[in-house]
């Protein structure tokens, strides 16, 4: 296996899409936070798409709340 340091061009990045779902089913971020039992800024993350580490729990109650599937809130950017 080569040494080698690989950089985000080399492997793309997870891109959350969590606003443009909110937005559709007219859904506040103090309202999904309330519904999933979390922080606001817990949402406000997922929100703005700056989610460091991805909770699964925290991913499968949006899911539930906003009647969704992961697919649908996490894409891959080969880009």
């Amino acid at each position: 296996m080569e040494n080698r340091i690989y950089t985000i061009n080399d492997y793309g990045k997870i891109v959350i899409q969590l606003k443009p779902i909110m937005e559709e089913k007219n859904i506040s971020r103090n309202y999904l936070a309330r519904s999933i039992n979390a922080r606001f800024e817990v949402v406000d993350k997922w929100y703005n798409g700056t989610v460091e580490k991805i909770d699964a729990d925290v991913l499968a109650r949006i899911c539930y709340v906003l009647e969704c599937t992961p697919g649908d809130i996490i894409k891959y950017d080969r880009t």
